[in-house]
């Protein structure tokens, strides 16, 4: 990627930043309303909605300048220091001197688990995060290309987006899961009857899609990253096998990340929920594009 591309798409990052946060302030306050609405009337929902707007604005500024300590700790994620990190530490130290970016701080997560992903607000405040199954199955040129992947999404500030997205989003589908499970034993009582009934329907509808809604924000943002940072890593490292390697070990390996969720999964370089990986339909709720096309794309290159 030439840096005329490159800073393109790091203003981009910025941008999109902008707009994730004002979306979230509005599907989150909407989100309230109906919550609102439904448990209590238009002046209950009102209450709600202010509420909302309160809590999305406390969420946002919160996300930006914690949202990767929140998902390292949502990780168990800790610092990779001694003799059993060197080679990793080493790796990280070299490709972040091509990179042209300060060296981020390396973490590692206990899970025989092969992955890796990358979070924090900018290159100055970044982390690597690698599993200790990634680091016994993978040999030295495919760490070295899963690292370059990570350290691109670095770059480019993707993990600014990446790391708010998994904040924001797993706030939404936690309190539309709370609701849903728990939230309708105050039905609203009113003189309009059936009229009442086809709103509250239309709300209880709304509140199912808002999460949804949500979560393909969330996909669409990481999918297009993902062959982006594969193309900048491969470029990083200057063999592109290396890293076509690693995505084929990582995503043919039968262990499950038990660390990960749906509100981070998103931000792994393979997708960790092996469950999601249906066909059909199902396709459209994967957080990361088909490892064969990404492999396909880094062979040909």
């Amino acid at each position: 990627m030439d840096g005329v591309d490159l800073y393109s798409q790091i203003d981009k990052n910025k941008r999109e930043t902008f707009l994730i946060f004002l979306s979230f302030i509005f599907i989150f306050s909407s989100f309230s309303y109906l919550l609102g609405y439904i448990s209590g009337g238009t002046e209950v929902a009102l209450g709600y909605m202010f509420l909302g707007i309160v809590i999305s604005f406390f969420s946002s500024f919160w996300s930006y300048f914690f949202s990767h300590k929140m998902v390292l700790f949502a990780s168990g994620a800790k610092p990779a220091k001694g003799p059993k990190f060197r080679q990793v530490n080493n790796i990280v130290e070299n490709l972040s001197i091509v990179a042209g970016i300060p060296k981020p701080k390396v973490y590692y997560i206990d899970d025989s688990a092969p992955n890796a992903f990358a979070t924090g607000r900018n290159p100055k405040k970044a982390v690597v995060v690698v599993t200790t199954g990634l680091l016994e199955k993978l040999n030295k040129v495919e760490l070295e290309g899963v690292i370059a992947h990570e350290l691109a999404h670095i770059k480019n500030y993707d993990i600014l987006v990446a790391s708010i997205v998994a904040v924001l989003v797993g706030s939404i589908a936690f309190v539309s899961d709370m609701f849903l499970r728990g939230g309708f034993r105050r039905s609203r009582k009113s003189e309009k009857g059936s009229d009442n009934s086809v709103l509250i329907v239309l709300a209880i509808i709304s509140l199912i899609l808002t999460p949804i809604i949500a979560k393909l924000i969330q996909m669409s943002l990481s999918r297009n990253r993902e062959f982006l940072a594969d193309a900048t890593g491969a470029y990083l490292t200057r063999y592109p096998k290396g890293l076509a390697n690693a995505l084929i070990k990582i995503s043919q390996d039968k262990e499950i990340l038990e660390a990960s969720n749906r509100a981070t999964a998103h931000l792994y370089i393979v997708n960790p929920l092996k469950g999601n990986m249906a066909k059909g339909l199902a396709k459209l709720f994967n957080t990361h594009p088909p490892v064969q096309e990404r492999v396909q794309r880094l062979l040909s290159m």
